[in-house]
């Protein structure tokens, strides 16, 4: 199944505004859960469980009456943040997704708070807005260990485990980043480049074992939980650094992520609530694609994107894919071919000819 599909069919997810009396659904060939129907209760992993995605997710899944733990960073939550959190079927947590012991440590707590683990979702994520000139070390590994590292340690502390059980989930945030070479964020999206390979590659590799995974790439996600004690920052998963002398004027297109973000403000189009729906969805349904796409942006682009690739590769197939000796004109080629190797080896015949001869010299 298609995930441009998969969006579309799901009504709209941007416009948080709209009545949500229509129901948000997966297409029929995923089988999602039906309304009113019964179903089991999961027990959920959130990492990055505290971000205005993953929250959502949260309250989505606790809503629906799953059980959930969420996992919160440890550089901006604090233990007792956490322990507020806790009731009957949500247990708060802290971990660094860059420590695999970290990982692996809240993976075994979850364990033996709940007694199992169907589905993990990675809403963690890490980036910088700058050219990559502008960029060093530290701030590109840091994008990668919180991104691609922090994906990795995630399938390495579980995936064991759901082999044992013959059965799980992963719901891996990916971005339209991740589809895209977006200008002002090239080290983010090579990180999220990686998360792309690294999950298609695995999903080949796990599928024996019943166990799925889902790239969700979302577009410009808004935060519309209806908390009146929201104090998240509207951006607050990246650094926007100052950008050097070469990159500086106001039309540099290194500029484009920051412009971006300073013109939408608080008006991304895509909704967090309605993402969320989908994504629960996805944990609950019986053949979850490899990516689902959510926004009108995330579609577009994305679409546009592959639609160029496709043209490029239509353009420069001709070097690669010589003429089918059966197709029309073939024959004509081939006969235009062996006409100019004539003539080029008559041409080289005669400049052999001229160099050979002695040189005469004028009266």
């Amino acid at each position: 199944m298609d995930a441009r599909s998969a969006t579309q069919d799901a009504v709209s997810v941007a416009g948080s505004d709209t009545s949500t009396k229509a129901r948000l659904q997966l297409p029929a060939s995923c089988e999602p859960p039906q309304p009113g129907a019964q179903r089991k209760q999961l027990v959920w992993l959130v990492f990055g469980g505290t971000g205005h995605m993953g929250r959502s997710l949260v309250k989505c899944a606790l809503g629906h009456g799953d059980r959930v733990a969420t996992i919160g960073r440890v550089f901006e939550t604090t233990p007792e943040q956490m322990a507020q959190l806790q009731t009957e079927n949500c247990l708060g947590l802290l971990c660094d997704v860059r420590d695999a012991a970290s990982v692996a440590r809240v993976f075994a707590q979850t364990l033996d708070e709940f007694g199992r683990v169907d589905c993990i979702a990675n809403c963690s994520g890490y980036g910088v807005i700058g050219a990559c000139e502008d960029q060093d070390d530290y701030e590109i590994r840091n994008q990668f260990e919180t991104n691609f590292m922090g994906t990795f340690h995630i399938i390495q502390a579980s995936l064991p485990y759901f082999r044992q059980q013959n059965a799980g989930r992963y719901l891996i945030f990916s971005s339209t980043s991740g589809a895209l070479g977006v200008p002002g964020l090239g080290p983010y999206c090579a990180s999220k480049y990686a998360v792309e390979g690294l999950v298609e590659a695995m999903l080949y590799e796990i599928d024996s074992f019943n166990v799925k995974a889902t790239l969700v790439e979302p577009g410009l996600v808004r935060r519309d939980e209806p908390d009146a004690n929201n104090t998240l920052p509207t951006w607050g998963h990246f650094l926007i650094k100052p950008a050097s002398e070469p990159y500086a004027h106001a039309t540099s297109p290194a500029l484009h992520a920051k412009r971006m973000v300073q013109w939408l403000g608080d008006r991304q189009p895509t909704s967090a609530v309605k993402c969320a729906e989908l994504v629960w969805q996805l944990g609950h349904c019986s053949y979850p694609p490899l990516r689902l796409l959510l926004g009108s942006y995330a579609i577009e682009s994305i679409r546009d994107r592959l639609r160029s690739v496709t043209e490029e590769l239509e353009d420069w197939k001709h070097l690669n894919f010589p003429v089918a000796p059966d197709a029309p004109g073939a024959e004509r080629s081939d006969k235009e071919n062996e006409k100019d190797d004539k003539e080029d080896k008559d041409e080289k015949d005669d400049e052999d000819m001229d160099s050979a001869s002695p040189s005469v010299k004028e009266g």
